[in-house]
């Protein structure tokens, strides 16, 4: 990306350069040392992790404190350093510049005098066998996928009939595995039954057809492997436009039996793949006292469930301070760019698809404020302190589900890794913590 119109000026003169950043930083004058250096050496594009974000932070600071020319000056500077197809570090640092630039965009239109929008890719829609691939490419989330499998397999040992509500991300791709694990029980296959809502957070992956015919395929599937299956779409009455917000709250107000259609002798599964994140604290449901997310944890604990999965992404961006999100968001999303350069060359059109998928979640985090930014990620140990809060009991992974996902990680580099903490089953890269599974149930045991 280039950004011709920024002043090429690289003193950096302000005042606010002369402190630390919100107490989080080294003081400017070692970065100006450094920034020294590599601008006598023409290597900025050298400059590592740590140096790249202060500059994100120094540029972070002077936008929220309208510091037009600082803002400016640091972006050129950023800018000298991003490249889509260089190290990991520089393709980061490509679409954290993007976000800081879309998000000056907004908040001074006229004092800014290069144009933000526009800078994100178009969003794509994949074919199912595209998805396919992309969810294959790395663990981060058919490791999701096979805990939850796991603890939902034990769960429902006994039942003749089963109903998964289905809350994600992924169009139904976890749910192959377990029709294929379902049609192997020796007691022989449950009736399966899937509900999943009409609406999804508007994030990557897109897929090219509608929820309908993912469950014509599952259906097609079940019925090759002799299982019984239904699958129901919940129509919501969602307004064709509006906030997520709004959305989300739609869905809540209908998650009772009587729409659900529950049924007493099922097993009831309620699956959570990197959903929660969307249902914002900062927002109330119009009719309870409690944010959006503890909202809908009450209401599905009150459908006694036999159990509920909750999978997400191990990192805390459910914070208002702009610094503190782009130092958590680049210190984490560093992961899947580093990992996808071990086995995909810099030029890979398949690579530079699914890291402008990360480029959406950054510009969603960093140039956006209030019901525009949904993405609203909360650590693993916070959401189950958040469990635990609101009545629900963990449920540890047993044995044979470790096993399994062990050997998931074996199909993938060698820096992925898994370890548990507390009752999660954490997935690593390089020993640094990425997804997080869950399981829980409503009171003291499995749900009635």
């Amino acid at each position: 990306m280039h950004v011709a119109e920024l002043n090429p000026d690289s003193s950096f003169r302000s005042s606010a350069m002369q402190d630390e950043v919100r107490g989080n930083t080294a003081p400017i004058s070692l970065v100006q040392s450094s920034l020294s250096g590599a601008l006598r050496l023409g290597c900025l594009g050298s400059l590592d992790g740590a140096c790249i974000e202060k500059l994100l932070l120094h540029c972070a600071s002077a936008l929220e404190s309208n510091d037009v020319t600082l803002a400016q000056q640091v972006m050129w500077v950023l800018n000298n350093v991003a490249s889509s197809v260089g190290d990991p570090n520089q393709r980061l640092t490509s679409w954290f510049l993007r976000a800081l630039i879309s998000r000056a965009s907004r908040i001074c239109p006229t004092a800014m005098n290069f144009n933000g929008g526009g800078c994100l890719q178009t969003r794509r829609s994949m074919a199912v066998t595209e998805l396919a691939g992309y969810v294959d490419l790395i663990p981060w989330h058919r490791f999701g996928f096979c805990a939850s499998n796991g603890a939902i397999s034990k769960a429902i040992q006994g039942y003749s009939r089963v109903h998964i509500l289905d809350f994600s991300i992924t169009h139904c791709m976890q749910w192959p595995t377990l029709i294929d694990a379902l049609a192997k029980r020796p007691e022989g296959p449950p009736s399966l039954r899937i509900t999943v809502p009409s609406f999804r957070p508007p994030v990557p992956p897109f897929l090219n057809v509608p929820i309908e015919e993912v469950g014509l395929r599952l259906a097609n599937f079940a019925k090759f492997r002799d299982v019984p299956f239904e699958f129901n779409v919940m129509d919501l009455p969602i307004a064709s436009k509006g906030s997520s917000f709004f959305h989300f709250e739609s869905l809540l107000r209908n998650l009772d039996p009587t729409t659900l259609k529950l049924r007493d002798d099922e097993a009831l599964v309620i699956n959570c793949q990197n959903w929660l994140r969307y249902l914002s604290d900062e927002h109330k449901l119009s009719s309870q006292d409690s944010c959006l997310r503890d909202a809908f944890l009450s209401i599905i604990q009150g459908l006694h469930p036999r159990i509920i999965v909750v999978v997400d992404e191990d990192c805390d961006l459910n914070v208002s301070s702009l610094t503190t999100r782009i130092t958590t968001c680049f210190n984490y999303l560093w992961i899947p760019f580093d990992s996808l350069e071990t086995f995909l060359p810099k030029d890979s059109c398949q690579r530079i698809s699914y890291e402008a998928d990360m480029g959406h979640k950054i510009e969603n985090v960093i140039a956006f404020e209030g019901f525009q930014r949904i993405e609203r990620l909360e650590s693993g140990t916070k959401l189950s302190q958040r469990m635990k809060d609101t009545g629900f009991f963990s449920v540890p992974f047993c044995e044979e589900t470790v096993k399994e996902v062990k050997f998931l990680l074996d199909e993938h580099a060698s820096g992925w890794g898994m370890k548990r903490e507390d009752d999660m089953l954490v997935l690593t890269w390089k020993g640094h913590n990425s997804v997080f599974a869950t399981a829980w149930v409503p009171g003291g045991g499995f749900g009635d």
